[in-house]
Protein backbone atom coordinates (compact mmCIF):
# COMPACT_ATOMS: atom_id res chain seq x y z
CA UNK A 1 0.00 0.00 0.00
CA UNK A 2 2.84 2.50 0.91
CA UNK A 3 4.58 1.63 -2.42
CA UNK A 4 1.03 2.47 -4.42
CA UNK A 5 1.02 5.28 -2.41
CA UNK A 6 4.55 6.82 -3.11
CA UNK A 7 3.78 5.92 -7.12
CA UNK A 8 0.58 7.91 -6.62
CA UNK A 9 2.67 10.83 -5.29
CA UNK A 10 5.74 10.75 -7.84
CA UNK A 11 2.50 10.94 -10.66
CA UNK A 12 1.10 13.49 -8.78
CA UNK A 13 4.54 15.67 -9.01
CA UNK A 14 5.27 14.55 -12.59
CA UNK A 15 1.19 15.72 -13.22
CA UNK A 16 2.07 18.85 -11.79
CA UNK A 17 5.50 20.02 -13.40
CA UNK A 18 4.00 18.61 -16.78
CA UNK A 19 4.30 21.03 -20.02
CA UNK A 20 1.68 21.34 -22.37
CA UNK A 21 3.13 18.83 -25.25
CA UNK A 22 3.68 16.46 -22.38
CA UNK A 23 0.49 16.74 -20.56
CA UNK A 24 -1.47 14.01 -21.71
CA UNK A 25 1.41 11.44 -22.21
CA UNK A 26 1.32 12.38 -18.21
CA UNK A 27 -2.28 11.93 -17.06
CA UNK A 28 -2.44 8.41 -18.96
CA UNK A 29 0.85 7.69 -16.83
CA UNK A 30 -0.36 8.49 -13.87
CA UNK A 31 -3.86 7.14 -14.01
CA UNK A 32 -2.85 3.85 -15.61
CA UNK A 33 -2.55 1.80 -12.42
CA UNK A 34 -6.20 2.93 -11.66
CA UNK A 35 -7.58 2.71 -15.22
CA UNK A 36 -6.57 1.46 -18.31
CA UNK A 37 -7.42 2.90 -22.08
CA UNK A 38 -7.00 2.40 -25.29
CA UNK A 39 -6.43 6.12 -25.99
CA UNK A 40 -6.65 9.68 -24.19
CA UNK A 41 -7.32 12.93 -25.01
CA UNK A 42 -7.78 16.31 -23.78
CA UNK A 43 -10.05 18.93 -25.35
CA UNK A 44 -9.51 22.36 -24.17
CA UNK A 45 -10.41 25.81 -25.55
CA UNK A 46 -7.74 27.30 -23.76
CA UNK A 47 -5.41 26.84 -26.31
CA UNK A 48 -6.31 28.06 -29.42
CA UNK A 49 -3.38 26.25 -31.32
CA UNK A 50 -3.71 23.27 -30.05
CA UNK A 51 -6.92 22.34 -28.54
CA UNK A 52 -6.52 18.88 -28.89
CA UNK A 53 -3.73 16.54 -26.13
CA UNK A 54 -3.74 13.28 -27.21
CA UNK A 55 -1.80 9.95 -26.25
CA UNK A 56 -2.29 6.32 -27.01
CA UNK A 57 -3.26 4.50 -29.83
CA UNK A 58 -2.13 6.62 -33.01
CA UNK A 59 -4.84 4.81 -35.15
CA UNK A 60 -7.50 6.44 -32.97
CA UNK A 61 -6.09 9.41 -31.77
CA UNK A 62 -5.06 10.53 -35.06
CA UNK A 63 -8.92 10.54 -36.11
CA UNK A 64 -10.49 12.08 -33.62
CA UNK A 65 -12.21 15.05 -34.39
CA UNK A 66 -13.49 17.70 -32.75
CA UNK A 67 -17.42 17.24 -33.68
CA UNK A 68 -16.86 13.89 -31.59
CA UNK A 69 -15.83 15.54 -28.91
CA UNK A 70 -18.24 18.24 -28.92
CA UNK A 71 -20.88 15.48 -29.03
CA UNK A 72 -19.35 13.50 -26.16
CA UNK A 73 -19.30 16.86 -24.17
CA UNK A 74 -23.07 17.32 -25.06
CA UNK A 75 -23.90 13.94 -23.80
CA UNK A 76 -21.86 14.83 -20.62
CA UNK A 77 -24.00 17.75 -20.12
CA UNK A 78 -27.22 16.08 -20.99
CA UNK A 79 -26.55 13.41 -18.50
CA UNK A 80 -26.36 16.28 -15.44
CA UNK A 81 -23.56 14.27 -13.47
CA UNK A 82 -20.39 16.24 -12.34
CA UNK A 83 -18.74 12.88 -11.91
CA UNK A 84 -17.19 10.87 -15.09
CA UNK A 85 -19.78 9.59 -17.61
CA UNK A 86 -19.63 6.53 -19.47
CA UNK A 87 -20.81 5.51 -22.67
CA UNK A 88 -20.63 4.53 -26.12
CA UNK A 89 -20.21 7.09 -28.74
CA UNK A 90 -18.56 7.71 -31.84
CA UNK A 91 -14.72 8.49 -30.86
CA UNK A 92 -11.53 8.06 -33.51
CA UNK A 93 -13.96 7.51 -35.96
CA UNK A 94 -15.92 4.44 -34.61
CA UNK A 95 -18.00 3.91 -31.77
CA UNK A 96 -16.36 2.90 -28.54
CA UNK A 97 -17.15 2.62 -25.01
CA UNK A 98 -15.75 6.15 -23.62
CA UNK A 99 -15.49 7.52 -20.41
CA UNK A 100 -15.99 11.71 -20.36
CA UNK A 101 -15.11 13.33 -17.57
CA UNK A 102 -15.73 17.42 -16.77
CA UNK A 103 -13.52 20.08 -15.44
CA UNK A 104 -13.62 23.59 -13.52
CA UNK A 105 -12.46 25.41 -16.47
CA UNK A 106 -14.80 23.56 -18.88
CA UNK A 107 -11.89 21.58 -20.09
CA UNK A 108 -13.16 17.99 -21.60
CA UNK A 109 -11.05 14.52 -21.05
CA UNK A 110 -11.98 11.47 -23.11
CA UNK A 111 -10.88 7.52 -22.45
CA UNK A 112 -11.59 4.88 -24.91
CA UNK A 113 -12.13 1.42 -24.27
CA UNK A 114 -11.88 2.20 -20.51
CA UNK A 115 -10.96 -0.37 -17.67
CA UNK A 116 -11.10 -0.04 -13.88
CA UNK A 117 -7.98 -1.74 -12.71
CA UNK A 118 -9.69 -4.06 -9.09
CA UNK A 119 -8.72 -1.89 -6.21
CA UNK A 120 -7.46 -3.38 -3.34
CA UNK A 121 -10.45 -3.18 -0.22
CA UNK A 122 -8.76 -0.12 1.27
CA UNK A 123 -7.76 1.41 -1.69
CA UNK A 124 -9.25 4.33 -3.44
CA UNK A 125 -11.93 4.40 -6.14
CA UNK A 126 -10.43 4.22 -9.87
CA UNK A 127 -13.01 6.50 -10.69
CA UNK A 128 -12.09 9.20 -7.95
CA UNK A 129 -8.44 8.91 -9.01
CA UNK A 130 -9.20 10.09 -12.47
CA UNK A 131 -11.04 12.30 -11.38
CA UNK A 132 -8.53 14.23 -9.04
CA UNK A 133 -5.88 14.09 -11.65
CA UNK A 134 -7.74 15.06 -14.82
CA UNK A 135 -8.51 18.40 -12.26
CA UNK A 136 -5.27 18.56 -11.80
CA UNK A 137 -4.20 18.63 -15.41
CA UNK A 138 -6.93 21.12 -15.79
CA UNK A 139 -5.60 23.24 -13.62
CA UNK A 140 -2.10 22.87 -15.16
CA UNK A 141 -3.40 23.52 -18.40
CA UNK A 142 -4.88 26.68 -17.53
CA UNK A 143 -1.89 27.92 -15.48
CA UNK A 144 0.84 27.29 -18.70
CA UNK A 145 -1.55 28.88 -21.24
CA UNK A 146 -1.95 32.06 -18.54
CA UNK A 147 1.90 32.00 -18.26
CA UNK A 148 2.78 31.29 -21.89
CA UNK A 149 5.90 32.52 -23.17
CA UNK A 150 5.87 34.57 -26.66
CA UNK A 151 6.98 32.21 -28.86
CA UNK A 152 4.39 29.54 -27.53
CA UNK A 153 1.77 32.40 -28.45
CA UNK A 154 2.60 33.31 -32.00
CA UNK A 155 2.79 28.94 -32.47
CA UNK A 156 -0.73 29.01 -30.64
CA UNK A 157 -1.57 32.09 -33.06
CA UNK A 158 -0.48 30.68 -36.72
CA UNK A 159 -2.49 27.61 -36.10
CA UNK A 160 -5.33 28.81 -35.01
CA UNK A 161 -5.16 31.46 -38.00
CA UNK A 162 -4.68 28.22 -40.10
CA UNK A 163 -7.53 26.32 -38.72
CA UNK A 164 -9.74 29.33 -39.45
CA UNK A 165 -8.62 29.55 -42.71
CA UNK A 166 -9.23 25.86 -43.43
CA UNK A 167 -12.38 26.29 -41.87
CA UNK A 168 -13.45 29.41 -44.08
CA UNK A 169 -12.49 27.90 -47.60
CA UNK A 170 -14.81 24.47 -46.60
CA UNK A 171 -17.36 26.55 -45.71
CA UNK A 172 -17.63 29.05 -48.71
CA UNK A 173 -16.98 25.32 -50.73
CA UNK A 174 -20.05 23.38 -49.20
CA UNK A 175 -22.41 27.02 -49.23
CA UNK A 176 -21.71 27.42 -53.01
CA UNK A 177 -22.44 23.28 -53.10
CA UNK A 178 -25.45 23.37 -51.06
CA UNK A 179 -26.53 26.88 -52.74
CA UNK A 180 -26.43 25.73 -56.26
CA UNK A 181 -28.81 22.20 -54.98
CA UNK A 182 -31.34 24.45 -53.34
CA UNK A 183 -31.44 26.38 -56.78
CA UNK A 184 -31.88 23.45 -58.51
CA UNK A 185 -34.59 22.08 -56.67
CA UNK A 186 -36.36 25.27 -56.64
CA UNK A 187 -35.64 26.43 -60.16
CA UNK A 188 -39.60 26.92 -62.13
CA UNK A 189 -37.93 26.07 -64.89
CA UNK A 190 -37.13 22.21 -63.92
CA UNK A 191 -39.52 19.50 -63.30
CA UNK A 192 -39.36 17.01 -60.75
CA UNK A 193 -37.12 14.43 -62.33
CA UNK A 194 -34.67 16.87 -63.95
CA UNK A 195 -34.36 18.72 -60.48
CA UNK A 196 -33.48 16.18 -58.72
CA UNK A 197 -30.86 14.74 -61.34
CA UNK A 198 -29.23 17.95 -61.25
CA UNK A 199 -29.01 18.33 -57.63
CA UNK A 200 -27.76 14.53 -57.20
CA UNK A 201 -25.60 16.03 -60.16
CA UNK A 202 -24.00 18.33 -58.06
CA UNK A 203 -23.39 15.95 -54.83
CA UNK A 204 -21.77 13.67 -56.67
CA UNK A 205 -19.55 16.24 -57.86
CA UNK A 206 -18.79 17.85 -54.26
CA UNK A 207 -17.98 14.72 -53.12
CA UNK A 208 -15.31 13.62 -55.35
CA UNK A 209 -14.03 17.12 -54.66
CA UNK A 210 -13.98 16.12 -51.02
CA UNK A 211 -12.59 12.78 -51.71
CA UNK A 212 -9.67 14.37 -53.36
CA UNK A 213 -9.43 17.48 -51.90
CA UNK A 214 -6.84 15.73 -49.79
CA UNK A 215 -4.26 15.17 -52.95
CA UNK A 216 -4.44 18.73 -53.76
CA UNK A 217 -0.73 20.33 -52.92
CA UNK A 218 -1.43 24.12 -53.14
CA UNK A 219 1.18 25.37 -51.14
CA UNK A 220 4.29 25.65 -53.26
CA UNK A 221 3.07 24.90 -56.89
CA UNK A 222 2.36 27.12 -59.35
CA UNK A 223 -0.66 27.21 -61.67
CA UNK A 224 -1.27 28.93 -64.55
CA UNK A 225 -3.63 32.51 -64.70
CA UNK A 226 -6.10 31.22 -66.97
CA UNK A 227 -6.44 27.63 -65.83
CA UNK A 228 -6.55 29.23 -62.10
CA UNK A 229 -9.82 30.79 -63.57
CA UNK A 230 -11.56 28.44 -65.13
CA UNK A 231 -11.28 26.82 -62.12
CA UNK A 232 -13.50 29.20 -60.53
CA UNK A 233 -15.39 29.32 -63.48
CA UNK A 234 -16.15 25.36 -62.98
CA UNK A 235 -16.85 26.39 -59.53
CA UNK A 236 -19.49 28.94 -59.73
CA UNK A 237 -21.16 28.14 -63.32
CA UNK A 238 -23.85 25.90 -61.50
CA UNK A 239 -24.71 28.21 -58.95
CA UNK A 240 -25.40 30.82 -61.65
CA UNK A 241 -27.46 28.28 -64.23
CA UNK A 242 -29.82 27.44 -61.31
CA UNK A 243 -30.13 30.51 -59.47
CA UNK A 244 -30.76 33.13 -63.19
CA UNK A 245 -27.92 34.64 -62.61
CA UNK A 246 -26.59 36.34 -65.21
CA UNK A 247 -22.57 35.93 -64.15
CA UNK A 248 -20.35 37.33 -66.84
CA UNK A 249 -16.26 35.76 -66.74
CA UNK A 250 -13.44 38.86 -68.07
CA UNK A 251 -10.74 36.39 -69.02
CA UNK A 252 -7.53 37.16 -67.26
CA UNK A 253 -4.58 37.44 -69.99
CA UNK A 254 -3.24 33.78 -71.33
CA UNK A 255 0.68 34.94 -71.23
CA UNK A 256 -0.19 36.18 -67.72
CA UNK A 257 2.18 35.20 -64.62
CA UNK A 258 1.88 31.88 -63.03
CA UNK A 259 0.27 32.21 -59.55
CA UNK A 260 1.76 30.81 -56.63
CA UNK A 261 -0.56 28.10 -55.14
CA UNK A 262 -1.67 29.37 -52.10
CA UNK A 263 -2.71 32.98 -54.46
CA UNK A 264 -4.76 31.10 -56.80
CA UNK A 265 -6.37 28.74 -53.96
CA UNK A 266 -6.79 31.46 -52.09
CA UNK A 267 -7.96 33.87 -55.05
CA UNK A 268 -10.73 31.19 -55.70
CA UNK A 269 -12.32 31.44 -51.94
CA UNK A 270 -12.00 35.28 -52.00
CA UNK A 271 -14.56 35.52 -55.42
CA UNK A 272 -16.51 32.68 -54.32
CA UNK A 273 -17.25 34.09 -51.13
CA UNK A 274 -18.09 37.83 -52.60
CA UNK A 275 -20.78 36.18 -54.92
CA UNK A 276 -22.11 34.37 -52.32
CA UNK A 277 -22.63 38.01 -50.07
CA UNK A 278 -23.70 39.36 -53.22
CA UNK A 279 -26.26 36.25 -54.33
CA UNK A 280 -27.80 37.14 -50.74
CA UNK A 281 -28.73 40.54 -51.95
CA UNK A 282 -32.50 41.32 -53.05
CA UNK A 283 -32.47 42.20 -57.08
CA UNK A 284 -29.26 40.95 -57.93
CA UNK A 285 -29.75 40.19 -61.90
CA UNK A 286 -25.50 40.32 -63.08
CA UNK A 287 -22.69 39.52 -61.09
CA UNK A 288 -19.86 40.04 -63.08
CA UNK A 289 -15.92 39.03 -62.25
CA UNK A 290 -12.34 39.79 -63.89
CA UNK A 291 -9.04 38.77 -62.69
CA UNK A 292 -5.92 40.67 -64.36
CA UNK A 293 -2.44 40.32 -63.50
CA UNK A 294 0.30 42.73 -63.73
CA UNK A 295 3.23 40.85 -62.91
CA UNK A 296 3.12 41.50 -59.57
CA UNK A 297 -0.16 41.57 -58.36
CA UNK A 298 -3.12 39.60 -58.90
CA UNK A 299 -6.29 42.06 -59.65
CA UNK A 300 -9.49 40.99 -59.05
CA UNK A 301 -12.88 43.20 -59.64
CA UNK A 302 -16.17 41.61 -58.69
CA UNK A 303 -19.57 43.89 -59.49
CA UNK A 304 -23.20 43.28 -59.32
CA UNK A 305 -26.09 45.38 -59.96
CA UNK A 306 -27.77 44.50 -56.80
CA UNK A 307 -29.22 47.52 -54.55
CA UNK A 308 -25.71 48.55 -53.19
CA UNK A 309 -26.89 47.23 -49.90
CA UNK A 310 -23.77 45.17 -49.59
CA UNK A 311 -21.97 45.95 -46.17
CA UNK A 312 -18.27 46.02 -45.64
CA UNK A 313 -18.24 45.19 -42.30
CA UNK A 314 -20.79 42.42 -42.49
CA UNK A 315 -19.38 39.68 -40.75
CA UNK A 316 -18.43 37.45 -44.14
CA UNK A 317 -17.24 40.92 -46.09
CA UNK A 318 -15.00 40.97 -42.91
CA UNK A 319 -13.15 37.74 -42.94
CA UNK A 320 -12.91 38.03 -46.73
CA UNK A 321 -10.83 41.58 -45.68
CA UNK A 322 -8.48 38.88 -43.12
CA UNK A 323 -8.26 36.23 -45.76
CA UNK A 324 -6.55 38.92 -48.05
CA UNK A 325 -4.48 41.10 -45.57
CA UNK A 326 -3.25 37.53 -44.79
CA UNK A 327 -1.42 37.32 -48.45
CA UNK A 328 -0.06 40.91 -47.69
CA UNK A 329 -3.09 41.77 -50.28
CA UNK A 330 -6.21 44.69 -49.80
CA UNK A 331 -9.76 44.91 -50.77
CA UNK A 332 -11.62 47.74 -51.04
CA UNK A 333 -15.69 47.68 -51.23
CA UNK A 334 -17.48 50.87 -53.64
CA UNK A 335 -21.22 50.70 -52.53
CA UNK A 336 -23.44 52.73 -54.90
CA UNK A 337 -27.31 52.67 -53.33
CA UNK A 338 -29.20 52.05 -55.95
CA UNK A 339 -26.38 50.73 -58.62
CA UNK A 340 -24.41 47.71 -56.99
CA UNK A 341 -20.87 47.45 -55.28
CA UNK A 342 -17.91 47.06 -57.15
CA UNK A 343 -15.44 45.17 -55.17
CA UNK A 344 -11.36 45.63 -55.93
CA UNK A 345 -8.81 43.04 -54.77
CA UNK A 346 -4.98 43.23 -55.16
CA UNK A 347 -3.16 40.69 -54.30
CA UNK A 348 0.44 40.44 -54.35
CA UNK A 349 2.09 37.59 -56.07
CA UNK A 350 5.14 37.34 -53.84
CA UNK A 351 5.67 38.40 -50.11
CA UNK A 352 6.90 41.44 -49.62
CA UNK A 353 11.37 40.59 -48.48
CA UNK A 354 11.42 43.67 -46.31
CA UNK A 355 9.56 46.97 -46.19
CA UNK A 356 10.18 49.66 -49.16
CA UNK A 357 7.83 52.36 -48.31
CA UNK A 358 9.77 54.68 -50.34
CA UNK A 359 7.57 56.77 -52.79
CA UNK A 360 10.31 59.56 -53.50
CA UNK A 361 10.46 58.62 -57.04
CA UNK A 362 6.89 59.55 -57.85
CA UNK A 363 7.18 62.84 -56.61
CA UNK A 364 4.29 63.10 -54.97
CA UNK A 365 3.16 66.24 -52.90
CA UNK A 366 2.67 65.84 -49.15
CA UNK A 367 -1.16 65.33 -49.25
CA UNK A 368 -0.96 63.13 -52.56
CA UNK A 369 1.18 60.65 -50.01
CA UNK A 370 -1.65 60.99 -47.66
CA UNK A 371 -4.36 59.86 -49.96
CA UNK A 372 -2.44 57.10 -51.39
CA UNK A 373 -2.00 55.60 -47.95
CA UNK A 374 -5.50 55.78 -47.48
CA UNK A 375 -6.12 54.19 -50.06
CA UNK A 376 -3.77 51.80 -49.98
CA UNK A 377 -4.97 50.75 -46.79
CA UNK A 378 -8.27 49.91 -48.46
CA UNK A 379 -10.12 53.52 -47.63
CA UNK A 380 -12.65 54.95 -50.41
CA UNK A 381 -13.66 57.92 -51.56
CA UNK A 382 -15.28 59.01 -48.40
CA UNK A 383 -13.68 57.50 -46.12
CA UNK A 384 -10.69 59.74 -47.03
CA UNK A 385 -12.16 62.74 -47.35
CA UNK A 386 -13.49 62.37 -43.74
CA UNK A 387 -10.31 61.56 -42.50
CA UNK A 388 -8.13 64.31 -44.18
CA UNK A 389 -11.11 66.17 -43.29
CA UNK A 390 -11.63 67.40 -47.46
CA UNK A 391 -14.35 67.03 -49.83
CA UNK A 392 -15.18 64.06 -51.94
CA UNK A 393 -14.46 65.98 -54.71
CA UNK A 394 -10.84 67.10 -53.81
CA UNK A 395 -9.95 63.18 -53.28
CA UNK A 396 -10.88 62.98 -57.04
CA UNK A 397 -8.75 65.54 -57.90
CA UNK A 398 -5.85 63.81 -56.23
CA UNK A 399 -6.37 60.92 -57.21
CA UNK A 400 -6.11 62.12 -60.85
CA UNK A 401 -3.02 63.30 -60.47
CA UNK A 402 -1.91 60.21 -58.39
CA UNK A 403 -3.15 58.12 -61.11
CA UNK A 404 -0.94 59.83 -63.68
CA UNK A 405 2.21 60.42 -61.77
CA UNK A 406 2.26 56.72 -60.88
CA UNK A 407 1.52 55.31 -64.14
CA UNK A 408 -1.57 53.75 -62.76
CA UNK A 409 -4.71 53.60 -64.87
CA UNK A 410 -7.33 52.57 -62.08
CA UNK A 411 -7.65 52.52 -58.39
CA UNK A 412 -7.11 48.73 -58.30
CA UNK A 413 -3.50 49.23 -59.96
CA UNK A 414 -2.90 52.17 -57.89
CA UNK A 415 -3.17 49.90 -54.79
CA UNK A 416 -1.45 47.31 -56.09
CA UNK A 417 1.96 49.68 -56.87
CA UNK A 418 1.26 51.40 -53.41
CA UNK A 419 1.64 47.97 -51.94
CA UNK A 420 4.69 47.30 -54.12
CA UNK A 421 6.36 49.72 -52.37
CA UNK A 422 5.70 49.37 -49.06
CA UNK A 423 2.45 51.21 -48.48
CA UNK A 424 0.34 49.75 -46.29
Amino acid sequence: MEHQDAALLQSIAALATAPLLDIAHRLREAAAPYITSSALVIFTEDCTGRPQKKAGDEAIISRVSIAELDAIRAALVEAGDAGPWPGDATFGGAVRPVLAVSSPSNALLVLSDPQPVPATAAGPDSQWILHYLWTLAAERIRERVADAPPSYLIESRAASAERLRVTAELVDQHSTTLETMLAALRSPSLGDAAARTAATDVAARALVGLRTLSDRTTDLVEEPVASAFQRLREDLRPLMGFSGIDVQFIEPPVNGRALPGEVAHAARAIVRGLVLAMVDQQGVRRIRTQWDCDGVNLLINVRDDGPGELSASAPAMARLVQRVEALYGSMGVDVMPGWGADVAVAIPLDPPARPLADVAQWNLGEREVEVLQLLAAGQRNRGIAAKLHISENTVKFHLRNLYRKIGASSRTEAMALAHSNGLR
